[in-house]
């Protein structure tokens, strides 16, 4: 089998090394390369492939038109939503993704994020570099407050049980049932934004949840409460968003996924509104993470190559 990773997996080239070197005494080829988003690129890299594998790269259908080899797609990200997914389906290619790699420092930085708002850290710190003091940003506990979780998935739970751990009341959105000694109630997304003081959202993006919090969800949310989102940026209206971080109705936000992958316009509506932490796709970008996720999916690649071995 030709094996082809079309973007770096953040991990050293000793991991990578081990791998190839694996691969090549099961008796198939490994090749690397440096991530680049042009169709023609990874059409060019990809032609004779049987398997691909690539992180949260967009990856163009007109790849998989190319390849007429393709088997595999093994993906190093837990959402789906930039893979040509009808396109595999009709061809019979495999696709699987790496979930669970990131569910700890994504939940982590949530609460990170909760505390930064709730303290005023970026306004402080502006402050404090030009010699000025805290006066008029005193802020607030994370205790007792309540957190609404938007998709009680693996990241919404480990994000609610951590909430629990600051004294957080936590109520979830969920479209199945949750069973969950971390999530108090199960509500309507209506009643979930209009009892939050902060709004966290974990779902994926589908075509249901394509702009679910606009303008009509972002007025339901109490006055000064927060919204977080490291789910999917297109699950949010960002115009909608910055339009009522302007008007003062919400306290803050804290957006660290966006429409597109940054680098973003400096257009970008977010850039420019009040008490509004932005990150360009951190969320699940630590060095731990980044070596679960490289295990993860050189395991899935390891099993698919043993299973067609065996079949045949």
């Amino acid at each position: 089998m030709k094996i082809v990773l079309l973007e770096g997996l953040g991990v050293s080239e000793k991991v990578l090394e081990k791998h190839a070197e694996k691969l090549k005494e099961m008796g198939h080829t490994f090749t690397a390369y440096e991530k680049d988003t042009s169709p023609e690129v990874q059409a060019k890299r990809s032609k004779d492939a049987d398997v691909i594998m690539l992180a949260n790269m967009p990856l163009h259908e007109s790849v998989l038109e190319k390849a007429p080899s393709l088997k595999y797609i093994n993906v190093a990200f837990t959402g789906l939503d930039h893979i040509p997914m009808e396109e595999a389906k009709k061809k019979g290619i495999t696709v699987t993704n790496a979930s669970g790699y990131a569910t700890q420092a994504v939940a982590e930085l949530c609460i990170g994020f909760m505390i930064q708002l709730l303290r005023n850290v970026n306004q402080t710190e502006r402050r404090c570099r030009e010699s000025g003091t805290k006066d008029g940003l005193i802020g607030n506990l994370l205790y007792k407050k309540t957190v609404g979780i938007v998709g009680a998935g693996a990241i919404g739970k480990k994000t609610a049980l951590l909430c629990k751990a600051f004294g957080c009341k936590v109520i979830a959105f969920n479209r199945s049932k949750v069973q969950d000694p971390s999530i108090d109630e199960q509500v309507t997304l209506e009643e979930l934004l209009k009892r939050s003081d902060i709004v966290s959202l974990h779902c994926p993006l589908t075509a249901e949840t394509k702009g679910m919090i606009g303008r009509e969800q972002l007025a339901l949310m109490k006055e000064g409460a927060f919204l977080i989102n490291t789910a999917r940026g297109a699950v949010v209206d960002s115009d909608a968003l910055a339009e009522a971080l302007k008007e003062g109705r919400l306290g803050g936000a804290a957006c660290d996924v966006f429409e597109t992958e940054p680098p973003l316009s400096r257009e970008h509506p977010l850039l420019h509104s009040p008490n509004t932490i932005v990150t360009p796709h951190i969320a699940f970008a630590s060095a731990e993470s980044m070596e679960l996720r490289a295990e993860i999916v050189f395991d899935k690649l390891y099993s698919w190559l043993e299973e067609r071995a065996y079949s045949k």
